[in-house]
């Protein structure tokens, strides 16, 4: 191991995972090194033995009521994918695609007034939505036509406004729209975690709902996928890309120290020790190069049934916006997967329920959407700290990534990715596919070619 890298990455997150697949890809030298003996870190599936382990102690196992723990792979962070969004960007920019397999989720829906309702994004459904009273309808209906129409460099499309500096609570009220309209809107459609974005430009919204209603038309169902066999396949999906390009990994491997010194990063394991010019992490790997800015609160959840009021979904997401769920000041995320994904045995489903603590009685703010969930068979609770780096990591070239967030989708994951690696490399990243990646399917198309 006492080499010289350009790159070590500590930790296989999916954040670690996606950078260190984008650094090989552009025929950097990279180490990555995990201390655990399995891919994903904090972002990792678990089978179900796995999970009774980590909860309820050493050596527990699952009743076997709950079929085979093979059939099980939860994910301990629950998210879900736009199908138009960063994520899916970065599977095609990189090819790693062609590893996965996805399913679309069966519906989104919104809480409002003790209901759940399906999620709106066009001026149509609009129209057909028990969410709006019959004169809002119109008022929604004009507002999402807007929004469908709208495009930057057509001042004709923007209806006398200047996006880029009005604020977008100025926007919903030019529209007419009501306090309730604009709750599903902000944080069912546009994905904000809480109303600081009332306040902001208008057009991020604006854009925001674009990517929604984009998403929507691909599959008609729902916005999102999920990848059969859980969210774990991601990092280790990305992970064999950054082999396929001469990335090399260790897991079980012990930090034992990590200095900065000549320039270098050093970090020694089992006594050997290897150099970089940078080093990318997660935060458990430099605690004192972090500060902590929140509590995140997971429930998973094991159910017999799918969820109430959802026309038997064997998926769905159920956004609860924090004014529906009395004086909180963030959302509350619902996700559900069932055997339809892989990811559990048949007739059972796994709902997951996350927010941003706001209390000393963390689970105790979860009701409103345990309230939703018809009876709950098992469930496991977890609280964590939310870290972020001190620094942007430019000065000691020690690039740590943020915590994962409540948010029910990868875009703020991806957003991440997308700074660090513009921190490291001083450019943008660019989501279109990479020339070494289109090289390498010409070489293998060749291939296949001479083969036949």
């Amino acid at each position: 191991m006492d080499e010289h890298y350009d790159c070590i990455v500590l930790g296989t997150g999916l954040k670690e995972c996606i950078i260190s697949g984008l650094l090989s890809v552009e025929g950097k030298k990279v180490l990555h090194m995990d201390r655990n003996g399995y891919y994903g870190g904090e972002s990792a599936s678990l089978s179900l033995d796995q999970l009774f382990e980590k909860f309820r102690g050493k050596g527990t196992k699952a009743p076997p009521t709950f079929g085979s723990s093979r059939e099980y792979s939860v994910d301990l962070i629950p998210k879900f994918i736009l199908s138009s969004g960063l994520l899916v960007k970065m599977l095609l920019h990189t090819d790693v695609v062609r590893y996965l397999e996805f399913k679309v989720v069966d519906g989104s829906y919104v809480k409002q007034s003790n209901k759940i309702h399906k999620v709106p994004s066009t001026d149509t459904e609009a129209l057909a939505s028990p969410l709006m009273g019959f004169f809002e309808k119109f008022s929604a209906k004009k507002f999402f036509a807007f929004v469908q129409d709208y495009e930057d460099d057509k001042p004709s499309t923007h209806n006398g406004m200047d996006l880029k500096k009005m604020p977008m609570k100025d926007v919903f009220k030019k529209f007419g729209l009501n306090a309730d309209t604009i709750d599903f809107i902000g944080h069912a459609v546009s994905l904000y975690l809480n109303d600081d974005y009332l306040e902001k430009p208008a057009i991020e919204t604006v854009n925001r709902m674009k990517l929604y209603a984009e998403s929507m038309l691909k599959y008609k169902k729902s916005p999102y996928i999920y990848p059969l066999y859980g969210l774990g396949e991601l990092p280790q999906s990305f992970a064999r890309l950054s082999a396929i390009y001469g990335g090399t990994y260790m897991l079980n491997k012990p930090i034992e120290k990590v200095t900065f010194n000549d320039g270098k990063v050093h970090v020694t394991s089992e006594g050997e020790t290897a150099t970089a010019d940078y080093v990318v992490a997660d935060p458990t790997y430099f605690p004192d190069k972090v500060k902590k800015s929140g509590r995140i609160i997971r429930a998973i959840c094991i159910l017999n049934a799918p969820i109430p009021n959802t026309s038997n979904s064997e998926s769905v997401q159920i956004i609860l916006p924090q004014k529906q769920c009395g004086n909180r000041k963030n959302d509350i995320y619902v996700g559900v997967i069932s055997s339809s994904h892989f990811v559990c045995a048949k007739g059972k489903f796994i709902a997951i329920v996350s927010t941003t603590v706001e209390t000393e009685n963390p689970e105790k703010e979860l009701e409103p959407a345990y309230n939703l969930l018809g009876p709950i068979v098992e469930k496991f609770v977890s609280v964590t700290d939310f870290y972020e780096p001190i620094t942007d990591g430019t000065q000691d070239k020690c690039f740590i990534s943020k915590s994962y967030d409540a948010t029910s989708h990868f875009e703020t994951t991806c957003a991440d990715v997308m700074d660090i690696y513009k921190r490291i490399t001083g450019k943008d990243l660019v989501l279109t596919i990479h020339p070494n990646i289109l090289q390498q399917q010409k070489e293998q198309q060749d291939e296949e070619g001479s083969e036949n």
